[in-house]
């Protein structure tokens, strides 16, 4: 499958949009914290930095706006990008629909702006899809079997190990406490847009293994959806590590629980494993054939030589 050029420029320019509402809400942060260092750091989990009021992004959004201009550019350059702009819209899509019951207008009028920018992405990429007909055109190319595999098996067990912690959770925690990560209750204190920790869960156990199964079957889709997975592995194993080495348990494992120190290696996997898929991802598929010819499925016989008079 490809897609139209004018479903090419309507994905790139809906992606830019969402790419622009997040660099606009990520800037407003920055002016109020004051510079790039102190706002990553309260991106990774670091809340003693002192800001005036209640920081309204998350490193989800600093991820989606990654995720959206990368789907623009592809979506110009390729006429491949049905599945990069379906992932990023249908990832979207996910994080966004909790924004409905949040507290605050600026919140709300944000998740009614980019729902519907997703909603309009989904449906760009999926009614803007037609068959490869001309003998140049090609399908988009598979991934190989050996790193499809092995970022298969990564993102499976990323998966597995976002239910093992909620399960953990849900056992240490209140019903009423458990219940409030998914929905976003009162009791759970997050920046403004970010989904509640529960809800990211479930969005995340949805996309490693959505990902993963792609890959394992060798999808033609698997790159665009397994890349976006990687993304956002690699982004949360980032601020896991980095909130570590902030507090210095890294070298001390054996001086912390079994939580604590599964805690910390969870971090690790999931910055190696995310950037392990990357790689694994980003090279080129296998060559796909070229389509069939939209009248005979072949190209022409070659004229006889020497040409016959009138030919």
């Amino acid at each position: 499958m490809t897609v139209t050029r004018p479903a090419r420029l309507t994905g790139a320019a809906l992606c830019a949009a969402l790419a622009l509402i997040a660099a606009v809400w990520i800037l407003q942060d920055l002016a109020e914290i004051g510079s790039p260092a102190d706002l990553a750091r309260y991106w990774t989990g670091d809340h003693h930095v002192l800001i005036q009021g209640r920081s309204a992004t998350s490193l989800i959004d600093a991820v989606l706006l990654a995720a959206s201009a990368a789907a623009a550019v592809a979506a110009l350059r390729s006429r491949h990008a049905a599945s990069a702009l379906a992932a990023v819209g249908t990832v979207t899509l996910a994080l966004r629909l909790p924004g409905l019951w949040a507290p605050g207008t600026g919140a709300l009028v944000t998740a009614l702006l980019e729902l519907a920018l997703a909603a309009g992405l989904v449906l760009t990429a999926a009614v803007g899809r037609r068959r490869a007909e001309a003998p140049h055109e090609r399908e988009p190319t598979r991934p190989r079997t050996g790193p499809a595999i092995a970022a298969g098996v990564l993102l499976a067990l990323a998966a597995l190990l976002v239910v093992l912690w909620e399960l953990y959770w849900a056992g240490e925690l209140p019903t009423e406490l458990t219940v409030d990560r998914f929905t976003g209750g009162r009791s759970v204190v997050k920046p403004a847009l970010a989904p509640p920790p529960g809800w990211l869960s479930v969005i995340a156990v949805g996309l490693y293994g959505t990902a993963a199964v792609s890959c394992l079957l060798r999808a033609r889709h698997s790159r665009a959806f397994g890349l976006l997975a990687a993304g956002f592995l690699a982004a949360g194993g980032a601020a896991g590590v980095a909130r570590a080495v902030r507090s210095e348990t890294l070298p001390r494992l054996g001086d912390l629980t079994s939580a604590g120190a599964a805690d910390v290696l969870t971090a690790v996997f999931e910055l190696l494993a995310g950037l392990a898929v990357l790689v694994l991802l980003a090279g080129r598929g296998v060559p796909a054939p070229p389509g069939p010819h939209p009248a005979a499925g072949a190209l022409p016989p070659a004229p006889p030589h020497p040409r016959p008079p009138g030919w």
